[in-house]
């Protein structure tokens, strides 16, 4: 979702960083994070795409393919906190960050958002990867266990956006999907707001903070 924002001049920001990094080491790890609907995909999918115009081996590693499977949910009585810390495979998922940066190949899964399943095996990442960016909600998150992601990146973004706006986006991620007006805020207001308020709140502090709506 683009949101009618001018990506350019927050990308070039990012890339100068990356490419900077790249200069003293043979691949980094960058985190990009904020809160769900922030636009964080849009903004890896125009970074991928700019370093591989500039002949950069790239990857992006979404969070969300860890997400626990709905059954799950239902046994531990979370399914309509889906979204929140609790209901990921966060021990799983540190484990392949730190796979990831030992330079092993990683197959990873992702999550497929209309079926709201995650897909095994779905992406992978080669030793010879020189940029992997690494997308989700609670990468820099300041509770255990997903505090200990902060030492695992070589850098940080944080995709910052005002809640007011985050509620908007919310709400309509929620009709895209084909919810009536009346699920779709039940959604946001009972699940999603509440983790992006979280998210705010308990954030680590980043390399770069770049403004996800027009300056």
């Amino acid at each position: 979702m683009a949101h009618n924002l001018n990506l350019t001049p927050k990308v070039n920001l990012a890339l100068d960083e990356i490419e900077t990094r790249l200069e003293n080491a043979p691949r980094i790890i960058v985190a990009l994070t904020g809160a769900p609907a922030s636009g964080k995909s849009t903004l890896s999918t125009e970074l991928l795409r700019r370093l591989h115009l500039k002949k950069i081996s790239a990857a992006v590693v979404p969070m969300d393919g860890f997400h626990l499977d709905n059954d799950i949910l239902d046994e531990m009585g979370m399914r309509a906190r889906k979204g929140a810390p609790e209901t990921f495979d966060a021990d799983g998922f540190i484990h392949m960050i730190r796979r990831i940066k030992s330079g092993e190949p990683v197959y990873y899964p992702e999550f497929d958002r209309p079926r709201d399943i995650s897909i095994a095996g779905k992406g992978y990442v080669s030793p010879n990867t020189q940029v992997i960016i690494v997308e989700g909600n609670y990468l820099m998150f300041d509770e255990a266990p997903w505090r200990d992601l902060a030492d695992l990146w070589d850098f940080t973004i944080r995709w910052d956006v005002p809640l007011p706006e985050l509620r908007a986006r919310l709400i309509q991620r929620w009709l895209s999907l084909n919810h009536s007006s009346a699920n779709a805020l039940r959604r946001a207001e009972g699940n999603d707001i509440p983790n992006a308020k979280r998210i705010i709140d308990r954030t680590l502090p980043c390399d770069l903070i770049l403004k996800g709506v027009e300056d």
